[in-house]
């Protein structure tokens, strides 16, 4: 009877692994020279797969055109439908009958991956989220992106709605050189929603990855753990596609070697072959054509100068952006590190840092009504402890060490500085592998985490 017993048993837990193993979402990566488009490196880069909320970068490229074509405006309010206020998490809480700026959504949609944003963006472009599905590829059939049929605006699981590695890299890259100006929403760590504070999905991976600046997640059970990810590193910018990630720190790491093979392969100087350009429209209306040539400077320019777009102009009465701005246009190396230290969004991620308490900073723009001062609230203490993962004699493997641990889901690390410390240990040079910059409880924390995946860690007192 016991046999019988411990038979069955064995045979459910069999056929339980089996159906994980048949279910696990197949692996694909593509690793492109954004410069040039040229291939670094592929595996499965053509099959096609779920690409999850990956979907949300063409909802997002087309949007853009909207305003850019100047039928939508950023300001514009949408009514929020019943059918988008009913889609599933991840999303912003948009209620039937709401309105909400166009601007809102965008932000949401592209930082927090929300379903109900991407649907309301579709609907609000198209009149329904199926029309909008094919707007969708017929814009991706006119990019090249040919193994890539769209259904919905967010990603969730439909029959047909497929892509590749290749297509989804492909779009990232038009992403970036088609609108410039707006390509710095997917390197921002949190936004404002009107309704609240969201944040990035990938905000792990940028804090963690060097040169990192975007751009988009993807997660269902059918697709695994997906991203698009671009970074730059001198004039060398990679972008790299991966699918069926089996968790969120799995995916990272694995982006994160995807994107190193292809700053180790990249020529250092490469003339920049911009994408060919693009003829737009929607079903019965006029083509309107994106050259793919981008006159305005990759970092976007100060809002209310002679050659920012209207666009730019708009989002920019966000207040974040206007003190962003100051910073970015500001020769004073103390107004950009303090504005840095506020954790708003910028080009790219900053490392947190400390300023003289009640600062105030002066802030005019011209395309904004005169502002007295900015009174800037205290910036978040970071504490003096660290913890220590352990001495090294090879500095390169010590900071791959300190690398794939920021990469993983700790809560207890957001916020603190990789370090490598130069030592003596009997007359050898060895490199500490440190995090600095945490409180005790934080520090305490961490060291217990990573005691428990049974790695070396240990608490460095002030």
């Amino acid at each position: 009877m016991f046999k019988m017993i411990l038979r069955g048993f064995s045979l459910v837990i069999s056929l339980v692994l089996w159906a994980g193993i048949a279910g696990a979402a197949p692996y694909a990566a593509l690793v492109m020279d954004a410069r040039t488009g040229e291939v670094l490196h592929s595996r499965n880069a053509d099959t096609r797969l779920h690409p999850a909320s990956l979907t949300k970068m063409m909802t997002l490229y087309v949007v853009f055109h909207e305003v850019e074509s100047g039928r939508m405006s950023l300001d514009q309010m949408i009514t929020i439908s019943r059918n988008a206020a009913s889609e599933p998490p991840s999303k912003l809480g948009l209620r039937s009958g709401q309105k909400i700026a166009l601007r809102y959504l965008i932000r949401a949609a592209a930082v927090k991956s929300a379903n109900d944003a991407a649907t309301a963006l579709g609907e609000a472009v198209s009149g329904s989220e199926a029309a909008f599905a094919r707007y969708m590829t017929t814009t991706a059939r006119a990019m090249g992106m040919s193994n890539t049929t769209f259904k919905n605006a967010h990603g969730l699981t439909a029959s047909g709605h497929m892509s590749t590695a290749r297509d989804m890299a492909t779009l990232g890259r038009r992403l970036f050189y088609d609108f410039p100006d707006y390509y710095n929403l997917f390197s921002r760590i949190t936004t404002d929603t009107s309704m609240k504070t969201v944040y990035n999905t990938n905000r792990r991976f940028l804090g963690a990855y060097r040169g990192a600046d975007g751009i988009k997640t993807g997660y269902t059970n059918a697709a695994g753990f997906n991203l698009v990810a671009s970074a730059r590193r001198g004039e060398e910018r990679i972008i790299a596609a991966m699918f069926g990630g089996t968790s969120t720190a799995q995916r990272n790491g694995q982006v994160a070697k995807l994107l190193d093979m292809g700053f180790g392969r990249a020529p250092t100087h490469a003339a920049t072959i911009r994408p060919p350009a693009l003829n737009l429209a929607r079903p019965g209306e006029a083509v309107i054509r994106l050259t793919g040539v981008v006159p305005r400077a990759e970092r976007p320019v100060m809002r209310g100068s002679a050659t920012t777009s209207p666009a730019a102009v708009l989002m920019a009465r966000n207040i974040d952006d206007l003190v962003t701005s100051l910073a970015e246009d500001s020769s004073d190396t103390e107004i950009a590190s303090i504005v840095a230290s506020l954790s708003i969004p910028t080009d790219g991620p900053s490392a947190p840092v400390r300023r003289p308490a009640n600062f105030r900073v002066p802030v005019k723009v011209a395309s904004i009504a005169p502002l007295p001062s900015i009174s800037m609230t205290p910036a978040q203490e970071f504490g003096d402890w660290a913890i220590e993962l352990g001495n090294y004699s090879n500095r390169t493997n010590t900071e791959k060490l300190l690398l794939r641990t920021a990469l993983m889901d700790l809560d207890a690390l957001q916020g603190a500085d990789r370090k490598v410390e130069v030592t003596l240990v009997q007359g050898v040079t060895m490199y500490r592998a440190r995090f600095v910059g945490l409180s005790e409880a934080d520090a305490r924390k961490a060291c217990a985490r990573l005691t428990s995946r049974d790695s070396a860690c240990e608490v460095v007192t002030p």
